[in-house]
């Protein structure tokens, strides 16, 4: 199929640069100075303290921070940073994104990950703790570093270059490093669409795989921690499994199979045992601390946490005071470290070993109501939504969606809409087809030929907001960038505005640019005909056409990795073209994972911004 806008994928065209910054302006020119008035009313959210990653070790529970802009690894207890992203900024004169980090058990070597400009593809530091010197530097960054007594652990991500067993990128696979060497220790012959990860038992002697294809498949591996060459596979899923733990010669594992609701069952000498079985709502997680089995439930995607006995029997339920998300952070079989979070909450930190202590949290002191309402989506399935709401409901609506690679939305802190509901504005967040939100058979319910119900499930909350007099600004991220797009398309009557950000647009394209190929197994196939027939039934870029469209802002970073900004790009100039009110902003220092605090906090103002202007919300 003819594309005449392929030559915007080319990010080094001199067109496309000079289109980039066209539109910048127009899009300075349509917000004016609202961002301006705006911004530090982000800012005050943004910048509260937010503790977003733990590891315990013996000296400590180390914690990554995002407080006042910057990032910090410091340890919880005594205060001590060990890094912030400001002082990398400092010796590398360039925005820093801090991305994540690990601590071995004795509290003497930390590895963490940092990119320059949002990118994904970064660099790891190892550093030693006691004498704060940076041991090595590797580019392009790890994942899943798992420290031994004397080396570690990793995973690598081809992005471009084959691996060393001859497979084309993207590919993944395991090492083992010792000293300057490094050896592939396990993938093999594995292709694109395959992610493993690595952890060791709490005893240090085994290892447990996970060896994933696409967000479906699971394979486990276990052994001994030092002779990968024994690791075996033991458990073998068509849905969602990975170990919790090896405890008592018996290794626990979460699985989805069944009604794909989720369980944990245990091997035992080849023998498998359920012990805590399917309920009416999925189980999200579990872990071991000690004699007790945690486990996070997710009922209409609100947290729920279980304890159970290691034979599967109930001791209690802890239910929280206000929809929220609850996930542990770390765990070292002795305690854990749970983390929370809700619409108005940026988190709460809890320390688990006999029981549930809050040990930390920030919150706002406003009123603010988290409701909860469903729509009936167009085959009658029934839709969950939050609606939060402040002290004046002005009846404007920012709904946010994604609907896909079986991730659940949760109450999560926006520190952009808070300002909104401040306002008299309203949030809503709709739990679609696609996502976790209800088990497998939901995320199977949106995926590959069945992504039009993901449309429909979004179309109808859209509706029923309208419905109550709502105008309604959509807004999607990512996989939800294509969801909003697609409506846009289907149905621009059911919004006011639509945000489309870091977008996966053009489905007959998507795996040809940067790693879009391993999205292949949730999305389908476009190289295969029949594949591509319902693909191109619904692809936003292939069918758009001539007809009213609300305001549009799309937006996207110059240094996203993930999904090409060719998707975004190609999508602005086709919907401009036709005449449709559309507005581009490109990040020249943003990726997927994000940027540094200060161009996210722009990002988001001018997202405000331009929610304000399209609803007609008085500042």
């Amino acid at each position: 199929m003819e594309d005449p806008y392929i030559w915007m994928e080319n990010l080094t065209d001199e067109r496309v640069l000079k289109f980039v910054n066209e539109e910048n302006t127009r899009f300075r020119e349509f917000i004016g100075e609202l961002p301006d008035r705006l911004i530090d009313k982000v800012k005050k959210y943004y910048y509260l303290p937010n503790i977003v990653e733990a590891c315990i070790t013996k000296k400590g529970t180390f914690v990554k921070v995002n407080e006042g802009g910057n990032q910090i690894i410091k340890v919880l207890e005594t205060n001590e940073v060990i890094i912030t992203s400001e002082t990398l900024e400092k010796e590398l004169k360039d925005e820093i994104l801090l991305q994540s980090f690990t601590v071995d058990e004795d509290g003497k070597r930390l590895a963490y990950n940092f990119s320059i400009g949002g990118s994904d593809e970064g660099i790891t530091r190892i550093i030693d703790l006691e004498s704060g010197k940076i041991v090595e530097e590797i580019k392009p960054s790890l994942w899943n570093i798992t420290f031994l007594e004397d080396g570690y652990y990793f995973a690598r991500f081809y992005r471009k270059e084959k691996t060393p067993d001859g497979i084309d990128a993207p590919a993944e696979r395991i090492f083992l490093k010792k000293g300057k060497e490094e050896k592939m220790v396990f993938g093999e012959g594995l292709g694109s669409g395959y992610f493993m990860s690595i952890q060791k038992t709490k005893d240090k002697k085994h290892a447990l795989v996970t060896l994933s294809f696409g967000w479906n498949k699971n394979d486990i591996y276990f052994g001994p921690l030092l002779e990968p060459e024994k690791w075996k596979k033991v458990y073998s899923s068509e849905v969602p499994a990975h170990p919790i733990e090896y405890v008592n010669e018996k290794l626990y594992i979460y699985t989805r199979e069944g009604r794909g609701l989720g369980k944990v069952i245990a091997l035992e000498n080849g023998e498998t045992r359920e012990i805590i079985p399917e309920g009416e709502f999925p189980l999200e997680w579990a872990v071991i601390v000690k004699d007790k089995l945690l486990a996070g439930y997710l009922v209409h995607a609100s947290s729920l946490l279980k304890i159970f006995t290691l034979n599967g029997e109930l001791i209690e339920e802890v239910k929280f005071d206000m929809p929220g998300q609850v996930y542990p952070l770390d765990n070292n079989g002795k305690t854990a470290i749970l983390r929370y979070e809700s619409f108005t909450i940026p988190y709460r930190l809890y320390k688990f070993d006999e029981n549930l202590e809050l040990i930390d949290e920030v919150k706002i002191e406003w009123h603010f109501t988290v409701n909860e309402d469903f729509a009936t989506s167009k085959d009658g399935t029934k839709i969950h939504y939050f609606i939060v709401r402040g002290e004046k409901d002005k009846k404007k609506a920012w709904v946010f969606g994604y609907g896909g690679f079986n991730i659940s939305l949760k109450p999560r802190f926006f520190p952009h809409v808070i300002p909104f509901i401040e306002m008299g504005g309203t949030f809503a967040m709709a739990n679609l087809r696609g996502g976790s939100e209800y088990g497998e058979e939901w995320h199977k319910a949106g995926m590959r030929e069945n992504k039009q119900n993901v449309f429909d499930d979004f179309i109808a909350v859209l509706e029923k907001l309208k419905e109550e007099d709502y105008k309604v600004a959509a807004w999607g991220r990512s996989n939800g960038g294509l969801l909003v797009s697609t409506v846009l398309v289907q149905r621009p009557d059911v919004m006011d505005a639509a945000l489309i950000g870091y977008p996966v647009i053009d489905m007959l394209r998507f795996h040809k640019l940067y790693i879009g190929s391993v999205w292949v197994p949730e999305y389908g196939n476009p190289d295969d005909p029949k594949d591509r027939e319902f693909l191109l039934k619904y692809s936003p870029y292939h069918n758009l056409k001539s007809q009213k469209y609300p305001p549009t802002l799309i937006y996207t970073g110059l240094h996203d990795d993930r999904v090409h900004p060719g998707h975004a790009l190609k999508f602005a100039k086709r919907l401009k073209d036709i005449g449709a009110s559309v507005y581009l902003r490109v990040e020249t220092k943003s990726g997927h994972m994000g940027a540094s605090s200060e161009t996210r906090i722009r990002e988001l103002a001018d997202m405000l911004s331009f929610v304000v202007k399209t609803l007609d919300v008085k500042v």
